[in-house]
């Protein structure tokens, strides 16, 4: 079992090999990295060409681990993403005469994967999403009568484009509840883009396609270690109960129609824990389930009409920001 001090070289090993592929985006690669470890899964929702792909590719190379990506399209089925079933023949001798056998062979889809891309899902027709759902909440696939374990960890990667909304199909409320992470990249800074050019600079392809591509800085048991290390990290009775009390202030009739589920309250305690991890802790705080709320919470809610504007997702997490300002600091009671 790892201890603090390794959990932290860990940490900062998978960070640093991500910051130096997407450049000036260090705190979304450090909430990234904090989903993956949370044993969850991301959805990026910002507009083409941010790097949403190259952090995906990072991160599993980072660790070692097998990727896949799909591109989200209209005609898109869910074999295309679970697998399917294909009757294989097969001669049983070598002469021509000999009885031919016949058989049924699943062929697994790219979902078998430690990190899988699936680019601009909400172009997918929802009953290609709802092929996710089984593999999001119990890593599994079946496939008419069978099921199949997916590869541990598995970490799911959604991107959408906000802004070209014309043949979309918006994720169920349910399915958007089973990403523990909503994130936003936004566009890097002139001085950011600079480096950017200067370093591709005489290169015709991307680091994971040439040669001189980094080596993984962990393995996939390695990486397994620092979730096993996280989800052990104790939690006060003072820290459940504010992060509670937070859950229950996005269900005000009021000002939302839909607040955020007993499974929110799980995932933001399981970032919660490697939050605090991450820092160095031995316990989880307060701060550590506050940081983490808008990115937990935003994208699990419906605003009520009157406080939902034209950017949705600004909104919900201006929203969170808002009842994490206001809630007061919990004290423990005198004894």
């Amino acid at each position: 079992m790892i201890d603090k001090i390794e959990f932290d070289s860990r940490f900062r090993k998978l960070i640093n090999y991500v910051a130096d592929r997407l450049l000036g985006k260090r705190e979304q690669i450090e909430l990234a990295v904090i989903c993956l470890l949370a044993d969850g899964h991301l959805l990026l929702e910002d507009k083409p060409g941010l790097g949403k792909t190259t952090l995906a590719n990072a991160l599993a190379d980072a660790f070692g681990g097998a990727y896949r990506r799909v591109q989200g399209t209209p005609d898109l089925m869910p074999a295309d993403i679970t697998g399917s079933v294909v009757l294989r023949s097969y001669s049983s001798g070598p002469s021509p005469t000999d009885r031919t056998d016949d058989e049924f062979q699943f062929r697994r889809g790219p979902i078998f994967a430690n990190v899988l891309l699936c680019d601009e899902i909400n172009r997918t027709p929802p009953r290609t999403q709802s092929a996710l759902l089984e593999a999001m909440e119990e890593r599994q696939v079946t496939v008419f009568d069978r099921t199949w374990a997916l590869p541990d960890p598995f970490f799911l990667i959604a991107t959408q484009n906000p802004i070209d909304m014309d043949g979309t199909y918006p994720l169920p409320e349910a399915q958007l509840d089973r990403f523990l992470m909503r994130l936003h990249l936004g566009y890097p800074s002139p001085a950011t883009q600079v480096d950017m050019l200067a370093k591709m600079a005489g290169r015709r392809r991307s680091p994971r396609s040439s040669a001189d591509r980094q080596s993984a800085v962990l393995d996939p048991a390695m990486l397994q270690e620092m979730i096993g290390y996280a989800d052990d990290l104790p939690v006060g009775e003072l820290v459940l109960a504010d992060l509670v009390s937070l859950v229950e202030a996005t269900r005000d009739p009021r000002r939302v129609r839909l607040g955020a589920s007993p499974r929110a309250c799980i995932a933001l305690l399981r970032a919660a824990r490697v939050h605090a991890a991450a820092r160095g802790a031995t316990a989880v705080a307060v701060n550590d389930v506050r940081d983490l709320a808008p990115h937990v919470l935003g994208h699990r809610l419906i605003l009520a009409e009157a406080a939902a504007g034209d950017d949705v997702s600004a909104d919900q997490d201006a929203f969170i920001a808002e009842l994490v300002a206001r809630l007061p600091t919990p004290k423990r009671p005198p004894r």
